[in-house]
């Protein structure tokens, strides 16, 4: 598929998506949201791809939902065959927006790295923490704009933020608006950790080629059960829950791989089955 608004890069099992408006400082307009959606669908389905990249072009990661189309949307899109179309799909809730690619990301099986190169504002910021992982540049900010705009966190920074850093930090940085530096936002857990701007990318890519070297099927299972630990209340469901998918995983052809490749002392070479 090609895009307009952002760039698509695939090495080997790692997909890079790179937010594509430097001049509008990685806004989404009606364009790059359609775009987003259906990047992060192209990667969710692409079984060669085992890791994902999120990051933006230029100084900035993204400064959110561009604000021009609240005053002038048809600038925004110029002729309407021009749009991107979305394909349809079981996600119907926010296809063809930057929520329909923060669900995709939650719900897709291989884990999505934010390396955050820039600032990281409103919609922006709540889509960085909807990834698994986060990755900042020494120059990246955070700021949730919101409330300065009267309005409230969306695209699910309301979900996110409080289980990242905890209520009490995620109600200041909501409430106030302020923007926090890279060095802070490692300090209370909001990023995994800080490098030098030119290391950015080094360091994503190696953390991404790490997870795409474990087999896809026990990297997909144990993203999920995360998740969804962390909304269970009852260690025995979580228990038996971990039961099932242990089951399933040891019934795979890349479990046993891992096995014999142990016994021969190789590495393994695993295939998703």
């Amino acid at each position: 598929m090609a895009y307009k608004a952002l760039i698509l890069e695939k090495e080997g099992p790692i997909a890079i998506i790179t937010l594509n408006r430097p001049s509008a400082a990685n806004s989404f307009d009606f364009i790059l949201m359609v775009e987003i959606d259906n990047a992060l669908k192209e990667v969710a389905e692409d079984n060669k791809v085992r890791a994902v990249i999120l990051t933006g072009a230029g100084k900035y990661f993204s400064t959110g939902i561009d604000l021009n189309m609240f005053t002038n949307p048809e600038s925004l899109v110029g002729d309407k065959k021009d749009l991107p179309s979305t394909a349809p799909d079981d996600q119907t809730y926010g296809r063809g927006t930057v929520i329909g690619g923060l669900l995709r990301i939650r719900n897709m099986s291989k884990p999505v790295i934010a390396a955050i190169n820039g600032p990281a504002v409103g919609a922006a910021f709540s889509l960085a923490l909807g990834c698994d992982i986060r990755i900042a540049s020494d120059r990246a900010k955070f700021i949730m704009a919101f409330v300065k705009r009267g309005i409230v966190p969306d695209t699910g920074g309301s979900f996110t933020l409080p289980r990242l850093v905890g209520p009490a930090k995620a109600c200041e940085l909501i409430l106030t608006g302020d923007a926090i530096d890279a060095a802070e936002a490692e300090k209370i857990g909001l990023v995994n950790r800080v490098v030098p701007h030119d290391d950015l990318m080094k360091a994503s890519r190696e953390l991404a080629m790490r997870i795409a070297k474990n087999p896809p099927l026990a990297v997909a299972r144990a993203k999920a059960d995360l998740y969804k630990a962390m909304e269970e209340k009852d260690i025995i469901k979580q228990l038996k829950h971990e039961e099932k998918s242990q089951e399933i995983l040891i019934n795979t052809e890349d479990f046993k791989e891992s096995a014999v490749a142990f016994m021969e002392k190789r590495e393994p070479v695993f295939k998703g089955k």
